[in-house]
């Protein structure tokens, strides 16, 4: 799957912070623009792995597809 991420280059430290826009709070950094990439794709891997949510037992489980 391709996800549009956004570098930029901050004018001071010279490092560049990356974020993808479709998934809200996804942001990471690097020195270079190749660390920023390598970390946000790393970023990415973990805000889509599923975590275990606790529920109480009478909680309905449903898929929707939009």
């Amino acid at each position: 799957m391709k996800w549009r991420v956004i570098l930029e280059c901050d004018q001071e430290t010279g490092d560049w912070a990356v974020w993808c826009p479709e998934l809200p709070g996804c942001v990471s950094c690097g020195e270079t623009e190749e660390a920023a990439l390598t970390n946000i794709l790393e970023a990415i891997e973990l805000y889509l792995e599923p975590s275990e949510i606790q529920l109480n037992s009478e909680a309905i489980v449903r898929e929707v597809t939009v």
